[in-house]
């Protein structure tokens, strides 16, 4: 073969594996899933090529690592139920506070560089910006004794943050009463000698926006000794307050702004328990006994009359309506009855509990109770007085008109705590059902609405 022959056939085998190396190498086929997959013998081989993507055939949901969880109603109830205090406490007040709302905070962007500033912004016109004022609003807002030393704690009632107010000690307060929005303080407690002790105590103004570091100091005097009973004024600017004179008691009626006392009641007969319904009446009660037949009066302190109501019931507890014109009643087999003053007509109410373990609505028409689940046979109140007995309640409702009554709460049930309710109250927009629990004196409040 010539040498011509050899170079042209060089040259025809080299053209030919180009062609074959270009056809491999450029053709890659569709993939059914939409990717491509491939094919180039050489690519196995070769680090370079084009690139290919390859689409997953198996698709998945993502899965939520939040960690998220609905929550139960059983949680939405326990959230409503909740306890304020981290003390026992002797007694506590509930007013109307103001704060500074919280409000979002706007950022303001600043303008480019190389736009103009508007008149009002810094360096942009003649006028600059005046402050603005934050805006400000009432809240219910509690504040309650602690037990062992006497210092005051507080906390807005939808916002729990328990801090000290005072620093003033009076150890072993046994029982506590605020007055006038928060600002007085009434405290009882037994001297070494067994007297009985009443202090009134005056507050420091808080000012809005200063926080309290919990050293202000409580000012006051004292009240006559071994006074036995105390009840505060609805409007809570007065207190009305029982002590003995000799062989009989005397009723007076003590202003807290002004320190003016009237006497307004005196009976031969000392064993009373006082409350203090509205401006025009204060009621006593004889102190009840199971087998002792028990009577309530009404005092008005404007003319200083005293008027039956109601009588002739073993083991007669009582609370009077805010309006006056009802009293609720329970007689020594704790059955709840409601009492019509106009009419003289009481109806039984399908619950058994004391009265001071209710309170009443401000228009009268609803009454909130700690009702026991059960009640263990005992001479009553005394058993319950004495401490030989206590009660597992749950909260009720009752409708005066309707005669319905409705379970609320079980704080058994949802906090897992035992709760024998005292001293029940509502703070003014009804919002908020406070009591203690005689268990061990611990502050608790009920979000209703």
């Amino acid at each position: 073969m010539s040498k011509r022959n050899v170079i042209l056939l060089i040259i025809i085998l080299v053209v030919v594996v180009a062609v074959v190396f270009g056809f491999f190498y450029f053709y890659q086929p569709k993939n059914t899933t939409g990717g491509t997959t491939g094919t180039n013998f050489f690519a196995n081989f070769l680090p370079f090529g084009k690139s290919k993507t390859t689409t997953p055939t198996n698709i998945n949901t993502p899965t939520d690592v939040s960690g998220y969880v609905p929550t139960t109603e059983g949680e939405k109830q326990n959230a409503r139920l909740k306890k304020i205090s981290s003390f026992p406490v002797a007694g506590y007040g509930v007013f109307m506070k103001e704060r500074f709302k919280d409000v979002p905070v706007i950022t303001q962007e600043t303008p480019p560089p190389n736009l103009p500033l508007t008149k009002g912004e810094a360096g942009g016109g003649l006028t600059s910006t005046k402050p603005v004022v934050p805006p400000t609003e009432f809240a219910p807002a509690l504040r309650y004794v602690n037990k062992a030393t006497g210092n005051i704690y507080q906390t807005f009632a939808d916002k729990i943050d328990e801090r000290k107010f005072s620093s003033t000690v009076i150890p072993k307060v046994y029982e506590a009463f605020f007055g006038n929005s928060g600002g007085s303080v009434i405290m009882r407690y037994l001297k070494g000698d067994n007297t009985i002790e009443t202090f009134v105590g005056t507050l420091q103004k808080e000012y809005l926006g200063a926080d309290s570091i919990g050293t202000n100091e409580v000012t006051g005097s004292f009240l006559p000794e071994n006074i036995s009973d105390v009840s505060v004024s609805s409007d809570a600017s007065k207190i009305f307050y029982l002590f003995n004179t000799g062989d009989s008691v005397a009723g007076v009626s003590f202003a807290l702004q002004t320190n003016t006392k009237i006497q307004v009641f005196d009976s031969p007969f000392t064993e009373w328990l006082s409350s203090w319904p509205n401006s025009k009446m204060i009621t006593i009660t004889t102190k009840p006994s199971v087998n002792v037949p028990g009577y309530m009066y009404a005092i008005n302190p404007d003319k200083k009359d005293f008027n039956k109501i109601i009588g002739g019931i073993n083991g007669l507890t009582t609370l009077a309506s805010p309006d006056g014109k009802m009293v609720l009643y329970a007689d020594n087999n704790l059955s709840l009855n409601v009492f019509t003053i106009e009419t003289g007509n009481s109806n039984l109410l399908g619950v058994k509990t004391l009265p001071e373990k209710c309170v009443w609505g401000t228009a009268s028409g609803v009454i909130y109770c700690a009702v026991p689940k059960f009640i263990d046979r005992g001479q009553y109140p005394d058993s319950w007085y004495q401490g030989e007995v206590s009660f597992s309640d749950q909260i009720w409702k009752i409708d005066i008109a309707s005669g319905n009554t409705t379970m609320i709460s079980d704080p058994t049930s949802i906090g897992g705590e035992e709760v024998d309710g005292i001293k029940l109250s509502l703070d003014e927009g009804q919002n908020y059902l406070f009591f203690v629990n005689k268990k061990d004196s611990y502050l608790w409040e009920l979000q209703l609405k």
